[in-house]
Parts: structure tokens; C-alpha cells; sequence
């Protein structure tokens, strides 16, 4: 029989932990990956230095839009914070907007099946409603919220999105909403070099991602 040393035995051990414990968190209706990283974005430190701000004259709208380019989204950023004062306009960004169709998962799903073989006779009308209450339940939309970069990035307000993690979206409860997929959105960023009277600046590129899609995972 042949032995394991010890750095074997460490790494067998180690992988017996991780199978475990990836079994434990098993979804019961849909099975969900796990985040695609940290979002949203931690805001990006900048130290207080009005010198290192840009000035009236580096703000042009005109010249800073032909510099962006095709880059340039209203949909999801902008020269002024948008006029957030109507309610409706609140809610359209914080609030879920439509279901949309039900996924191919829950289309497949046989409602008639119940546990140790037994059947359960459903009409079309009650497993439609009862598919349509279990989709809005799992649902996991990205809600959006207008974000200040600050004087620094151009342009200054973004259109943000968290996941919405107030309730559980599985079925018993244990998985909620986290980030799953992302887009990235480039911006212009005031960039100084050099102290005192050498100092350049000039506006450089900048990737923002944005989240685009939540799942329900563990």
C-alpha cells in the first residue's frame, strides 16, 4: 500500500473540506453561480488638494464630450445629477422594473411530480400563476441609484446598481441576491503628475464597471 506523506495528506484534507463544504450550500430550485467580484465599486480616494482639481477652463462640456467619444452613455452617466424631484423618476431607478419572461428552468419545471413517486394533477391556469409567484419570488433585479464621482471624473455622476438583498430569494430560505455579471463604462479622469510648478495634468481614460445582473446564490 502505498504512503502518504505529509504534504499529501494536508492537501487530501483540505480538498475533503472544500467538497463538503460546497455540497452544504446546494440551491432547491435554481442553481445559481456564485459573484463575479465586489460591487459595487468602493468609491476611489482622493486626497483634498484644490490644486489637483481640475479648472473652469478644463470643464468644457464641448471639448470633453468630443474627447470621450462614443464612450459617452447617458444612459448611464451624466454632465448634471438628473432631476430626481418627480417620484416616478425616483422609482424607475430604485425600484424593479418588469419580470420579463420566465426563465427556461422554471418552463421546464414538473409541477406534477411529488416525493416518493406520487402525482399531483395541476391545471395549466394554476401552474402558470404559480410559476409566475415563484419567478417574482426568486427574482433578483438590479436596482440603480445616481452616484457622484466628484469634480475629478467627467463626466461626474454615474448610474450605479446593487443587488437587492432584503429578503432571502430561495426556497427554503439560506441564498440571497449578490453580483453576477457587469459592464464596463469608461470615463475621463483629471490625472496630475509633478509638484508645485512642474505639475501636468491632462483628462486620461478611466474603466468603471457597473453591475448589469444579479443572481440568487449562496
Amino acid at each position: 500500500m502505498k504512503r502518504i506523506n505529509l504534504p499529501q495528506a494536508v492537501l487530501l484534507c483540505s480538498c475533503l473540506v472544500l467538497v463538503h463544504h460546497q455540497g452544504s450550500c446546494q440551491p432547491f430550485l435554481r442553481f445559481r453561480p456564485s459573484p463575479s467580484g465586489d460591487l459595487p465599486v468602493l468609491p476611489v480616494i482622493e486626497q483634498p488638494d484644490p490644486e489637483q482639481d481640475p479648472k473652469e477652463q478644463d470643464l468644457d462640456e464641448r471639448t470633453l464630450r468630443k474627447k470621450l467619444g462614443s464612450n459617452f452613455d447617458p444612459n448611464f452617466m451624466a454632465v448634471v445629477l438628473p432631476n430626481l424631484v418627480n417620484t416616478s423618476t425616483q422609482d424607475s431607478l430604485t425600484k424593479p422594473k418588469t419580470l420579463g419572461s420566465l426563465p427556461i428552468e422554471l418552463k421546464k419545471m414538473d409541477l406534477s411530480e411529488a416525493p416518493y413517486g406520487g402525482k399531483i394533477k395541476i391545471g395549466k391556469k394554476a401552474r402558470r400563476k404559480f410559476l409566475q409567484w415563484l419567478w417574482a419570488y426568486t427574482y433578483c433585479p438590479v436596482l440603480y441609484t445616481w452616484k457622484d464621482l466628484g469634480i475629478r471624473f467627467w463626466p461626474r455622476f454615474i448610474k450605479e446598481g446593487q443587488c437587492f438583498a432584503e429578503k432571502s430569494c430561495s426556497l427554503p430560505e439560506g441564498m440571497y441576491c449578490r453580483p453576477h455579471k457587469s459592464v464596463t463604462k469608461i470615463f475621463l479622469r483629471w490625472h496630475c503628475q509633478g509638484w508645485s510648478r512642474q505639475r501636468f495634468c491632462t483628462w486620461i481614460p478611466f474603466q468603471y464597471p457597473i453591475l448589469s445582473e444579479c443572481k440568487c446564490s449562496c
